[in-house]
């Protein structure tokens, strides 16, 4: 059987450099209990690992705000500006790990909003980074995630200034459709298209090795919202295709009557993992 590996499976900067951070605080640690405000990535083999080497992971606000000492790593996603105001009011040492992309969409956000700015965030209300990113606004701020929504969107003044940013792991053609639906109502709009690079280059590979494939598996964490995004490209390239979180999630019989296999996976997928799925695949196929 021909297997076609797609080149950007796996963990993309801003999540490797997220996971060595939390690995970097256990190795210099001297004792001093270590927390991650939400799961540092979108990955349960990663959070198990890291729980057997001591570090806790805080779920909600009420938890953070009961600490009363230790480190707090700031995950990737990112996390509202009061978030940070909180930790620094209750002298408690944090460890910023926001991806470096989505640490600039908050400099946006908040630069825009200061300046009169109406916020639209294309994403989805309920992913961790889009309530970072919302976090960071001084004024209104809109998200919107669909056709319906954009279309509903509207504004008193005419003349209001928009600044419209996206979830940097957000589909880029559905970030284009929804750009032209709300620029269409005339406001004095400023799109900065913030979806990441690797993210853009991640779908379009998926997408071109899924459209020549017989079977397309997708490997990632069932609550990643970037490798969602990636099984859905590749369910409208390729009608036999498989979202898995480990090889033991494969069902092999969906792959015998077919000759060619494409394997990518979502940014914060352990290359351990692809590998393992690679291998088993190229061995009994």
């Amino acid at each position: 059987m021909q297997v076609e590996l797609a080149k950007t499976a796996g963990f993309c900067f801003g999540v490797k450099r997220a996971v060595e951070t939390v690995y970097q605080e256990i190795e210099k640690n001297d004792g001093d209990r270590i927390f991650t405000y939400g799961p540092i990535i979108h990955n349960d083999e990663v959070i198990a690992d890291l729980k057997r080497q001591g570090v806790e992971v805080l779920n909600t606000l009420e938890e953070l705000k009961r600490l009363a000492g230790g480190t707090v790593i700031i995950r990737s996603h990112g996390v509202p500006e009061a978030v940070c105001r909180l930790l620094e009011d209750k002298g408690i040492r944090y460890v910023d790990a926001t991806c470096p992309f989505v640490k600039k969409i908050h400099q946006i956000v908040q630069k825009e909003s200061r300046n009169g700015a109406h916020v639209v965030i294309i994403g989805n209300s309920a992913h961790p980074e889009v309530t970072g990113i919302q976090g960071w606004a001084a004024g209104p701020v809109d998200i919107i995630q669909n056709a319906e929504e954009a279309e509903a969107f509207s504004l008193e003044n005419e003349g209001q200034k928009v600044c419209v940013v996206s979830q940097t792991t957000f589909n880029y053609n559905k970030f284009q459709e929804l750009v032209e639906i709300i620029t269409k109502k005339g406001y004095d709009i400023i799109v900065l298209n913030t979806i990441c690079n690797a993210t853009k280059e991640r779908q379009e590979e998926a997408s071109g090795i899924a459209s020549r494939v017989g079977a397309m598996i997708v490997i990632g964490d069932k609550k990643s919202s970037n490798t969602q995004k990636l099984f859905e490209i590749c369910s409208n390239a390729c009608e036999n295709t498989y979202y898995i979180q480990t090889l033991g999630d494969l069902n092999v019989n969906q792959l015998r009557s077919v000759e060619s296999v494409g394997i990518t996976a979502g940014a914060s997928t352990p290359y351990k993992i692809i590998e393992e799925v690679q291998n088993y695949v190229r061995i009994n196929f």
